[in-house]
């Protein structure tokens, strides 16, 4: 694994959430991972309390389940999740979009713009966790546009719960050789948001989060043989 020994004089739950929370979102803890309680403590050089609480934690975020027999694992891929959670997002993330569109100031765009050039060299050297982390920050900026925070957390918590899912999506693009599929979307919105066409924008977020649906699907069933 990827975990680092954690910091001394921090506050060490914390530290052990963010660890294992940030090696899943990496892509370092994969879908299906058993989350052994003694030898993640043993990785991290703390005690099994804090790594229990953390794994409690991400169970609650949907992150990770626990599994008779086995234990705690980071949670698997299922076809009905997916296309539960990808309805969900698809009816906040259009709103946001078109709300945002709307909205959106000069400043604002200059930052989605340089996220986009980011997200275009991290797609361009392999590094997909770079990549996914640019791509929702320059949706982040555009979102916060819309002046709602909830609104903002709540796709958050969703881009949270599926980032394997995007890990996979994106990683069936570019070994197919479609990478252009990871990113002509956001161009193509960040071109109507400097217009400020918010129908416009709403449309290419729709067909986006569609694409992505059904490219981490068929995924899915190709290599993972879900059902």
């Amino acid at each position: 694994m990827a975990l680092r020994k954690l910091e001394p004089g921090a506050l060490v739950g914390e530290q052990v959430f963010d660890a294992i929370h940030g090696a899943i979102m990496s892509g370092d803890l994969p879908a299906g991972h058993r989350l052994r309680i003694r030898d993640l403590a043993a990785e991290l050089g703390t005690s099994v309390m804090p790594v229990r609480e953390a794994i409690r934690r991400l169970e609650e975020n949907g992150l990770a389940e626990a599994i008779p027999y086995k234990g705690a694992v980071v949670k698997g891929f299922t076809l009905e999740e997916l296309l539960h959670v990808y309805a969900v997002r698809r009816l906040l993330e259009v709103e946001a979009t078109r709300l945002g569109a709307a909205a959106v100031t000069a400043p604002m765009l200059d930052d989605m713009r340089f996220e986009y050039r980011s997200m275009r060299e991290a797609l361009a050297e392999g590094r997909i966790a770079d990549y996914l982390d640019h791509d929702e920050r320059l949706l982040a900026l555009l979102y916060a546009a819309s002046g709602n925070p909830v609104l903002v957390e709540m796709i958050r918590t969703l881009w949270r719960r599926c980032r394997s899912y995007k890990i996979v999506g994106a990683q069936r693009a570019v070994e197919s050789g479609e990478s252009a599929l990871l990113w002509t979307y956001q161009e193509k919105l960040l071109e109507a948001a400097s217009a400020h066409d918010p129908d416009a924008a709403a449309r290419i977020s729709d067909d986006s989060v569609a694409a992505a649906t059904e490219r981490i699907r068929a995924t899915l069933v190709g290599s993972f043989h879900v059902s």
